[in-house]
C-alpha cells in the first residue's frame, strides 16, 4: 500500500525529489570518503619523505623525482643570476613581495631551480634589481624537493603567454617548470628545491617552507553527515508518507451524537 502510495499521482513528485536528494547524498558522502583516502595516502607519503635519508642532487638519481616531493635534498652548485625570474603575489608579514626563483648550475651541466624565497615588490620591478641579492661563488644547499605547478590552483591567475618580441617570462604566476625550462639555455630538472628555513633569517631573500598538517581533516565527519541526510530523505520519508495517509482529514466523519446527561432532580424544601 505504502509503495503504491509513494508513486501515485498525489505523492509521485516529492518521491522522485526525495529520491534524487538521497542519492547526491551519498555521492557527496562518498567523494568525502574518497578525499579521506587521498588524505591519508598524502599523509603517509610526508612521513615516509620525512623519514628517508636526503637526496643528493648533484648526483644521478636513479628514481623518478617527481615521486620525492618534500623529501630533503642536497645540492651544490653555482646560480645563474642571468636567468632568474620571480614568483608574483607572495607575503611575508603581510608586506606584499616575489619569491627569488634561480637556477643552479651543476657540474653535469644540468640545474635546478631554487626557489631562494622572498623579496619585497617596492624597487624590485626589473632584473637588474635582482642582482643585489647575488651571492659569491659556488654554493651548498640544504633544502627539501618540491613540484612545479603547470596550471593554477582553481581560481588562480595563468602565466601570460610571451609578447612578440619577447624572448622570456620574467614574472610567473606559478611554478611551471616545463615552461621555465623553455627559456633556459640548458636542461632543467623536473622538480625544484626549496631551502631550510632559518626563523632568525629576515634579510630578503627569505626562504619558505609550507607548514604541513598531517591530519585526516573533517572529511570523515562530512561522509556521517552527508550518509545521515540520505538516510533520513530516503528512509523517513515513507514513514512521513504513511503517518500522512492515515491521519484523519479535518471535519471528516460524522459526529459522535450527544450522550443524554441524565437531569438532576431538586428536592423540594
Amino acid at each position: 500500500m505504502i509503495l503504491r502510495a509513494l508513486f501515485s499521482r498525489q505523492w509521485l513528485l516529492a518521491t522522485l525529489l526525495a529520491l534524487a536528494g538521497g542519492a547526491l547524498c551519498i555521492r557527496l558522502g562518498i567523494w568525502q570518503l574518497d578525499r579521506l583516502e587521498q588524505r591519508r595516502a598524502f599523509n603517509e607519503h610526508v612521513e615516509a619523505m620525512w623519514a628517508a635519508k636526503p637526496l643528493n642532487l648533484a648526483g644521478e638519481p636513479a628514481e623518478d623525482l617527481t615521486t620525492m616531493e618534500y623529501r630533503a635534498a642536497i645540492l651544490s652548485g653555482t646560480y645563474d643570476f642571468e636567468n632568474q625570474i620571480v614568483l608574483r603575489n607572495r607575503y611575508f608579514q603581510g608586506e606584499y613581495g616575489y619569491n627569488l626563483l634561480t637556477p643552479l648550475l651543476l657540474d653535469d651541466g644540468s640545474a635546478v631551480l631554487v626557489d631562494r624565497g622572498w623579496i619585497p615588490a617596492d624597487g624590485n620591478d626589473s632584473p637588474a634589481a635582482w642582482r643585489r641579492y647575488d651571492g659569491p661563488g659556488p654554493v651548498d644547499i640544504q633544502g627539501q624537493i618540491r613540484l612545479g605547478q603547470a596550471r593554477p590552483d582553481m581560481g588562480g591567475v595563468p602565466d601570460p603567454t610571451l609578447a612578440p618580441g619577447q624572448s622570456k617570462l620574467l614574472f610567473w604566476n606559478n611554478i611551471n617548470l616545463e615552461r621555465i625550462g623553455q627559456q633556459l639555455p640548458y636542461p632543467l630538472m623536473d622538480v625544484y628545491v626549496q631551502p631550510e628555513v632559518d626563523p632568525a633569517d629576515t634579510t630578503p631573500p627569505i626562504p619558505y617552507q609550507p607548514e604541513l598538517e598531517l591530519s585526516e581533516g573533517p572529511h570523515l565527519g562530512y561522509a556521517v553527515q552527508w550518509f545521515t541526510f540520505a538516510s533520513i530523505l530516503v528512509l523517513g520519508y515513507p514513514f512521513y508518507v504513511r503517518k500522512e495517509l492515515i491521519k484523519p482529514s479535518e471535519g471528516s466523519g460524522p459526529l459522535a451524537p450527544p450522550q443524554d446527561i441524565p437531569s438532576q432532580g431538586y428536592l423540594e424544601e
